[in-house]
């Protein structure tokens, strides 16, 4: 890429904090500025008043191996003590999971029970000959047995490697193949928009393609029945039946490995992104008190992500337990039995700070209106979005409503690598912009960078870098040092580049323009698809839109564009001239979509990522990539069908 990413959109509406929420927020004005004084110094604090430790650490920052920096090196600590054994003598009673089964099972589980729970399981790792340093892959629905298996591995300085439910065997089998891992721990099946989920079947195909697994504990979930295989399955029940539950916490290493998390998808090779023990917990339970402004006591708090993505483990297990928060986990998808399923656990449980994905959030708004108005959500009083840049329509109908105009929204940028928010406002001191992520939280540096590195511009777009250390930064990649230099710091030599495309406007606010992969070039223009998207989506009559370049002879890309629309519009060929018009008028003439397929769903992972390279495929007339890990696979050919039907302007 030759130039940096055009500006292209504007938005002009903003939101202050209201005085009543700054008076009583957890983050004060000037922590920014503080923070900024001395980072290491900032950091160092959090790490000591948040957090409980067996030794603690006298420094900060050894920035001596650069880009293999550490954090607070000279103390020790167990996460799992953090998040149970240190709240016990008070709060043992303190709900700590409100669970409820896609099928409408539920359980409510206390820090007491959580903490006898998670000692017997690691009473039983024991027991299989487990020790500090072993990996354990864990391939699990949205179950209260997940966290409980990775606490227990966090107890004893296990690495855990959770993989997310919704991948297929071969996922499965190459990222235990690539962590070693000794154990897998899965469940008979899962439940998800009705339909079982078969986990065990597919760990059993995933085993067949490794080796080196001694063990496999299967959870008693749906009543599926599974094949076991005699000598290596051992059913959980029955491995934890004579277990006590004492088991005292292993003092480790801040820069011992805490957990692997794999970012890629299941074609080629797998990153294991390390994650360690101080430094991340220090900024997961530091952002997760101050962005979502906690109040132990009162608050209950739903992350409605996946435990087996990051943002599962930071903002459902390890920051919540850290900051004694009563949380929701909620197994099932978010439209069964009825497209109100979320709002009526959020009425029944008196909720009062909600996260979620833009995605997620489009697909409220195509289901309509109706149905978070027919349910009580007073209780809330703070949102937050996280995975991807959300356009400002998206943005305002969050706030009008979900949020029914009283509450701040947290709009979170970080990724699997950084471990923890890096980009948010902080409610009560940051004045909101629909679509921006606005500022570096305090401690956090961040640039908006031209193509050699130099900062941009107020105004102008570019390449989002990170320009010093964090403490919850990835450590490497799992047996590939060389690949986490070449990956993340080869491209802006001295800083972090995530790989994110990035404005920032004349108030210093960072605008996310999504992956640099995904910016199509347009007659010698850079444009982000998430600039186009957002101008669909602020149509009356769109959803949903997702936007991709395909080749073209005259402008090098064009761009195509596929888009779901709202309930009751008809799609014709008037509508698609609107369409085009508006991006026209909201962006410029060369933004306008060469065409635009209209079609009832787009194909996304289950996590609710929409797969841009296959539209590329579909609009390219190219064999169609990997769709295993789709949540929604039909949706595919429906729309390779409706794409070759159209003709293009």
């Amino acid at each position: 890429m030759t130039q940096a990413i055009e500006n292209l959109l504007s938005e002009d509406r903003s939101f202050p904090p209201s005085p009543d929420f700054t008076a009583q927020a957890n983050a004060k004005p000037g922590i920014h500025e503080q923070a900024a004084a001395d980072f290491e110094a900032y950091w160092l604090e959090q790490a000591k008043t948040r957090l409980t430790w067996f030794k603690e650490p006298t420094q900060a920052l050894d920035d001596s191996n650069p880009p293999f920096f550490k954090w607070f090196t000279d103390g020790e600590i167990n996460v799992s003590y953090n998040c149970l054994d240190r709240h016990l003598p008070d709060h043992a009673d303190q709900v700590a999971y409100h669970w409820v089964g896609e099928p409408g099972d539920k359980r409510t589980i206390t820090y007491g029970e959580l903490a006898s729970e998670v000692r017997r399981f690691a009473n039983a790792l024991k027991s299989l000959g487990l020790q500090k340093g072993d990996r354990v892959a864990i391939y699990m629905g949205m179950v209260p047995e997940l966290p409980v298996a990775m606490l227990a591995c966090a107890r004893l300085g296990i690495v855990h490697s959770v993989v997310f439910g919704g991948f297929s065997s071969d996922a499965l089998a190459s990222r235990i193949s690539d962590a070693d891992a000794r154990v897998v721990i899965t469940q008979d099946a899962a439940w998800r928009g009705g339909k079982q989920v078969p986990l065990k079947a597919n760990t059993d195909l995933a085993l067949a393609q490794t080796s080196g697994v001694e063990k496999v504990i299967v959870l008693r979930r749906a009543g599926a029945d599974v094949h076991m295989e005699e000598g290596r399955d051992i059913w959980w029940h029955d491995l934890v039946e004579d277990q006590t539950d004492e088991c005292e916490a292993v003092p480790l290493a801040a820069e011992d490995s805490l957990y692997i998390l794999y970012t890629s998808g299941t074609t080629g090779k797998p990153k294991g992104i390390v994650h360690t023990q101080g430094g991340y917990l220090t900024q997961v339970v530091t952002t997760h008190s101050d962005v979502f402004d906690i109040k132990p006591d009162t608050d209950v708090y739903w992350c409605a992500a996946d435990i087996g993505w990051v943002t599962g483990h930071s903002y459902i297990v390890y920051g919540p337990l850290s900051n004694r928060t009563t949380s929701v986990i909620y197994e099932g998808a978010p439209n069964y039995p009825a497209p109100d399923r979320l709002w009526q656990i959020i009425e029944e449980y008196g909720v009062t700070i909600f996260y979620t994905a833009p995605t997620a959030i489009r697909a409220f708004m195509k289901w309509g209106d109706e149905h978070p108005a027919k349910h009580d959500l007073s209780s809330l009083r703070l949102l937050g979005t996280v995975g991807e840049p959300i356009n400002p329509e998206a943005w305002i109908w969050y706030h009008e409503n979900i949020g029914r105009k009283n509450c701040p929204i947290v709009d979170t940028w970080w990724q699997t690598e950084t471990g923890a928010i890096m980009i948010s406002p902080l409610p009560g001191v940051t004045t909101t912009k629909p679509g921006s992520a606005t500022m570096p939280l305090p401690g956090i540096a961040a640039e908006v960078v031209d193509d050699e590195g130099k900062p941009v511009n107020p105004g102008g777009g570019g390449f989002l870098a990170i320009t010093r250390p964090w403490p919850s930064m990835a450590r490497t990649i799992w047996g590939d040092d060389q690949r986490f230099i070449d990956t993340y710091w080869s491209r802006f030599p001295g800083l972090y580049f995530p790989g994110d495309g990035a404005k920032k406007d004349e108030d210093g606010y960072f605008w996310l323009l999504g992956r640099v992969d995904d910016v199509m070039l347009v007659s010698g223009h850079n444009i982000s698809t998430m600039e186009v998207e957002s101008a669909l989506v602020a149509h009356p009559a769109v959803a949903e839109a997702a936007v991709i370049g395909r080749k073209d002879e005259l402008t090098g890309q064009a761009i195509a564009a596929f888009v779901t629309l709202r309930q009751g519009v008809v799609g014709d060929q008037a509508l698609i001239d609107e369409l085009r018009q508006h991006v026209a008028d909201h962006i410029g003439p060369i933004a306008k979509p060469k065409s635009i397929v209209f079609t009832d769903d787009l194909p996304k992972t289950r996590s609710g990522k929409i797969m841009r390279r296959l539209l590329r495929d579909i609009s390219e007339n190219r064999q169609l990539g990997d769709v295993t890990t789709l949540a929604n696979q039909d949706v595919v050919e429906e729309i390779a069908q409706k794409a070759a039907l159209q003709t293009e302007d």
